[in-house]
């Protein structure tokens, strides 16, 4: 009997439309659902990514420069912030339920189900509380303008918060679509048509309003998702005790917090230094080469998404050799395709840019240069939640930390004479650091050969 229905091909770019075709065309089980989701999770990624740039572009122009400023100051809050304010809990959910399905520990599985939302509302309960003092007390010192957008800010979080969890709950049992529509579809949606119907009605769309309607916009988003939810986990569980492991949970989930965090330090890093060091213009170009190779991170994440809860679902089984076929199957699915959207994009590279004025066109050498770290990145594809969901997350963490670090390091050594360049180079270095560390982690640790090409351990 076959491990998987879908074996590691050969590798390299010979058997590549092979393979492509192969997999595309057949399979069954664990392989094919996989391909199916992180498909289902690209093309949402990539229609929200559509509809964040219209909604963005919209509300620059009905808002003006000065309250847009302001709006997306606080956005970029609010998005940072209630990132982290789970706990870790989000992407935890995808070890913790299917270790208790495999157990059968059904007592503790629905008092996660249902405890893990009330924790993480009201820890960002309490924290937004605490946020909107802090703003209280700084008041004298930020532009008045600022302070309300603030204030909604905070409002917005514990509702943010939640999304991210039921996120992680709907991920754990394969309803992709009910984990990632709410909060990248319906969410973007909704305060597009919110704000329009506010602008055509002839109200004064400022930065208040701006956040009013995103707000709102969440609230709703979560509220639907929420009902949608619960429904769909009692038809899945049978009603019965609950039990709580809130220490358990934690335990868990904060390694992995910190894990997240330094992925989103690492992410923003080279685009803060940048801002201190260059003029604006180039911090602009450098964003929009960003936001073009956005479409290969798309990938990372789909199979991301996809893969964790089924690392953690053979690793409580004991089944060494389908979690190894699996890894093997998540790191190719990861790699070529990436490889072949990075081809893409740097081929189109030029008329991509121009897509936000000829002035963005002096970008276009940066791309390859950033291109190298995410292509080197996927050559591991999502091994950082297979370390998570295997117990290794403190060692995950300490590598997300290091290129972090180096990171830093290397934008303010380079960024200051090399500008965009100096600051694609750092980011592409770090995360080449940060690809061997972890490869060597999963290496000693796990014994498992996680590189797209080159012999996998058995």
């Amino acid at each position: 009997m076959a491990v998987m229905d879908a074996q590691p091909a050969s590798t390299g770019p010979a058997g590549l439309i092979a393979r492509l075709r192969g997999k595309l065309t057949g399979g069954s089980s664990e392989a094919s659902l996989t391909r199916r989701l992180a498909g289902t999770i690209f093309i949402i990624r990539v229609i929200s990514a559509g509809l964040a740039y219209f909604s963005q572009v919209l509300l620059a122009r009905w808002m003006g420069t000065s309250d847009y400023g302001i709006y997306v100051y606080v956005w970029t809050w609010v998005l940072l912030l209630g990132s982290m304010m789970d706990f870790g809990i989000s992407a935890s959910a995808q070890k913790i339920i299917p270790e208790y399905r495999t157990s059968g520990d059904h007592a503790l599985l629905r008092g996660f189900l249902s405890g893990s939302r009330w924790l993480t509302f009201a820890a960002s309960g309490l924290v937004s509380l605490a946020l909107a003092g802090i703003v209280k007390l700084l008041s004298p010192w930020m532009d008045p303008a600022e302070e309300l957008p603030l204030y909604i800010g905070c409002m917005t979080l514990p509702a943010f918060v939640v999304a991210n969890t039921q996120d992680g709950i709907a991920r754990s049992h394969d309803w992709m679509q009910l984990g990632l529509m709410p909060q990248f579809i319906i969410r973007q949606a909704l305060i597009i048509g919110i704000t329009a119907i506010a602008f055509l009605l002839g109200y004064h769309l400022g930065a208040v309003a701006a956040m009013v309607a995103s707000a709102g916009a969440v609230w709703i988003a979560m509220t639907g998702q929420m009902v949608v939810l619960n429904r769909k986990l009692a038809d899945h569980l049978e009603p019965g005790p609950k039990a709580y492991d809130i220490s358990g949970w934690l335990a868990v989930s904060l390694p992995i917090l910190l894990v997240e965090s330094f992925y989103l330090l690492l992410s923003y890093t080279d685009v803060l230094v940048l801002q201190q060091f260059r003029p604006s213009d180039e911090v602009g170009v450098y964003f929009a080469v960003v936001k073009t190779l956005a479409l290969v991170s798309f990938i990372h994440y789909a199979m991301s998404a996809t893969t964790a809860h089924r690392f953690a679902e053979y690793n409580a089984l004991g089944d060494k050799a389908r979690l190894s076929a699996y890894v093997a199957h998540a790191i190719n699915w990861t790699f070529w395709p990436s490889l072949a959207a990075t081809a893409v994009l740097l081929a189109l590279g030029k008329p991509l840019l121009w897509l936000f004025g000829p002035q963005f066109l002096v970008g276009y050498n940066i791309m390859f240069v950033a291109a190298v770290g995410l292509v080197v990145r996927a050559a591991i594809g999502p091994v950082e939640r297979l370390l998570n969901m295997l117990g290794q997350q403190k060692l995950c963490a300490l590598a997300y930390a290091s290129a972090f670090v180096m990171n830093v390091v290397l934008c303010v050594m380079l960024v200051p004479r090399f500008g965009g360049h100096g600051a694609a180079a750092a980011t592409s270095i770090s995360l080449t650091f940060e690809t061997v560390l972890l490869f060597w982690i999963v290496r000693q640790r796990l014994g498992l050969h996680v590189l797209a090409f080159g012999k996998r351990a058995d």
